[in-house]
């Protein structure tokens, strides 16, 4: 079996099926059977997981090329899609946990969090590009959006600033783990300013978040 088949038979199937991973972890701790501590609130504690699963699969998601360039394994470039597409839907759990459980879906409240609030701000700012890229994801949007797509698919580096600063200005005491996500976010930023473009560059439809 070749590398290209290894990875499209193997290895992307149980991405998009590892995907589901943290959310059945998260809904068995609700249920009791799992030992993730929800503690005193349990809202902030969706909220936080959901944030950072975000953000671990975003930075996956971004790994993809320079991984790619390291071994020289081209076909690795078919896991971004399903990766940034579950980054998207973590995301997605995200917000509605804020609005939900910490808003109480009061509109009025939310709006001035948006405007008010430099955390949420960038936060919200970072879902909205997610947004727009997962809904330009599909082979159609490509072809539609021409050389166009790839420019957009590009701001993927601008919500990854902003959710981990969105992360870094949220946390009050221990800042180790945002920390964290900023020098990863950092090295991944550095690869992929060192690397020389291509001659022709071209975008492809297994991209959601992570240009070549």
């Amino acid at each position: 079996m070749t590398a290209s088949q290894w990875i499209g038979r193997v290895v992307r199937p149980a991405v998009i099926i590892g995907g589901l991973g943290p959310g059945i972890y998260l809904g068995l701790g609700l249920l009791g059977i799992t030992a993730i501590d929800l503690g005193a609130n349990p809202a902030e504690k969706l909220e936080h997981f959901t944030g950072t699963t975000t953000l671990v699969l975003l930075l996956l998601s971004l790994a993809v090329t320079p991984l790619r360039k390291v071994t020289g394994i081209n076909p690795l470039v078919r896991l971004r899609k399903p990766i940034g597409l579950w980054a998207f839907a973590y995301a997605v759990a995200h917000m509605g946990c804020y609005l939900v459980f910490d808003q109480s879906l009061l509109w009025g409240e939310i709006y001035y969090d948006i405007l008010k609030r430099p955390y949420i701000t960038v936060g919200f700012s970072a879902f909205l590009i997610l947004l727009a890229l997962a809904l330009t994801s599909s082979a159609w949007a490509i072809r539609r959006l021409g050389k166009r797509w790839n420019t957009l698919h590009k701001a993927v580096y601008i919500a990854a600033v902003l959710g981990v600063l969105h992360y870094l200005w949220l946390v009050k005491l221990d800042t180790s783990t945002p920390i964290a996500f900023a020098l990863v976010l950092i090295g991944l930023l550095a690869a992929r300013i060192s690397r020389r473009p291509p001659a022709h560059p071209r975008p492809t439809d297994t991209e959601l978040v992570s240009p070549a």
